[in-house]
């Protein structure tokens, strides 16, 4: 089973679909129905929502990451 996370950064629209076990991501279409669409309405609005992740830090670059110096 592929471990996949959809992904967004505030500020931006996009949404990516990022698949760890083969190491790509791409864009997502913006969804037009089900859960997905009901969590980018909210999205919209402010909202954050995560569910199964248990970190996620924006960073520079990943030369950022690696050193250990996180974006607030």
């Amino acid at each position: 089973m592929a471990t996949v996370v959809v992904i967004s950064v505030e500020g931006r629209d996009e949404l990516w679909i990022a698949d760890l076990d083969n190491g790509t991501i791409v864009p997502l279409p913006e969804p037009k129905s089900g859960g997905l669409k009901v969590v980018t309405d909210l999205r919209a609005t402010g909202t954050t929502l995560t569910k199964g992740v248990n970190i996620a830090v924006v960073v520079k670059s990943a030369e950022a990451a690696l050193s250990g110096h996180y974006d607030g």
